[in-house]
């Protein structure tokens, strides 16, 4: 992932993201060809700290050939947003896009039936912590013939994660009032992304915003 350093997360924040979003692309190489599928996961570490991520597959995905081999790349993707160069106050400014995103890159092993029926029940008890105060779905809830049909549908893998790289772009070079002004061009519009990214922008330099409100507060009435 090619990340200038001013938008380069460390690699606590990055395994966070990846945890909390705890939703992917995996994305292997079968010699010829690219293979990838959408999926969700969960994070878990070994005794030195390396990370896991584990998921499943059908078991008809052209994915499960593929595990064992060469290093898979779980892509994932945040929100994200398109700005216009109207909305900064500097001039001679370019369009661009504002976006978080989290490559992990590992070696990927299939799972064994037991770790499969755990990593069944604890995906859904992530998911499902989400829901609350909704009573949690639990594997326990279905009938053993029907269970035991679900697992033999699908197969469990697990990433042994080698290399963690982030983009958090969130117009981190900018000056306050460019960052500001955009953050706030972004919170007024529609789509849910941009008023996402607005709002993690308010995360990263509240300043920025705070000095907008002061100069605000301090212009003449007819200047407002």
């Amino acid at each position: 992932m090619y990340t200038p350093p001013v938008f380069k997360p460390d690699r606590a924040a990055s395994l966070a993201f990846a945890e909390a979003r705890g939703f992917g692309m995996a994305c292997a190489w079968d010699g010829g060809k690219p293979i990838a599928s959408v999926l969700p996961f969960y994070l878990t570490y070994a005794a030195d700290g390396t990370p896991r991520a584990l998921f499943h597959v059908a078991r008809h995905n052209p994915l499960v050939k593929l595990a064992g081999g060469a290093p898979w790349l779980l892509a994932v993707n945040g929100a994200d947003a398109y700005v216009s160069a109207d909305w900064y106050v500097s001039p001679d400014q370019v369009p661009t896009w504002l976006y978080q995103a989290v490559h992990l890159t590992g070696s990927v092993r299939t799972l064994s039936d037991e770790e499969l029926a755990v990593q069944i029940d604890t995906l859904s008890a992530k998911f499902e912590d989400r829901l609350l105060p909704k009573p949690p779905w639990t594997s326990g809830k279905m009938t053993a013939p029907r269970l035991d049909a679900m697992k033999k549908a699908i197969v469990g893998l697990e990433m042994t994660v080698e290399e963690v790289e982030g983009s958090f772009k969130l117009n981190q070079h900018k000056s306050e009032a460019d960052f500001a002004a955009v953050g706030n061009a972004l919170a007024l519009q529609a789509d849910s992304g941009a008023r996402d990214i607005a709002a993690l922008m308010r995360e990263v330099r509240p300043q920025a915003f705070a000095m907008i409100r002061t100069e605000m507060t301090t212009l003449p009435r007819s200047e407002q």
